[in-house]
């Protein structure tokens, strides 16, 4: 299984979140049968890594990020993921205008909506906010990967798929 985690740079949430989902996969053995990526749509800091404070956060959790790059979302990406989750409604709404068809959007989901099924609630930009709004989001996105690898652990797999 594929897993895409997509925010608007590519630089802050979506980083984070295939960073923290690797760890999580990687702790519970998963990694030989779920492999992560994340990209972003804005081409601001096209192939640069992460922000700092992105990696900064990830690092005080014993999470290095820093060898990622700031990648685009493509049509190949509803080829190449089986589930691709979104930080907030204008990811989503971006993710829609580049997607080709219902098939593709069908793999389309709010990563939070791992945690409150249905009610899209987002993971808020920290961009250009504290060091508290860096670990705010990254508690919001450990807990939605907290929930997304006990379904995988439990072959749970339809309601992530």
């Amino acid at each position: 299984m594929r897993i895409l985690m997509i925010c608007t740079g590519n630089i802050c949430r979506s980083p984070m979140a295939e960073g923290i989902l690797q760890k999580k996969l990687k702790d519970n053995h998963l990694d030989n049968f779920v492999s992560v990526d994340s990209c972003g749509f804005e081409a601001f800091h096209l192939e640069e890594p992460p922000y700092y404070m992105a990696a900064k956060t990830a690092k005080k959790h014993g999470i290095d990020i820093e060898h990622q790059r700031q990648r685009l979302l493509s049509e190949e990406d509803f080829d190449t993921f089986d589930k691709i989750y979104v930080m907030d409604s204008y990811n989503y709404q971006c993710v829609k205008q580049i997607s080709r068809n219902d098939e593709d959007m069908n793999k389309v989901d709010y990563l939070r909506n791992l945690v409150y099924p249905g009610k899209n609630q987002h993971v808020p930009d920290p961009w250009g906010g504290t060091e508290k709004d860096y670990e705010h989001a990254f508690q919001l996105i450990d807990e939605a990967c907290d929930i997304l690898i006990e379904k995988i652990k439990n072959k749970n797999l339809d309601s992530v798929i």
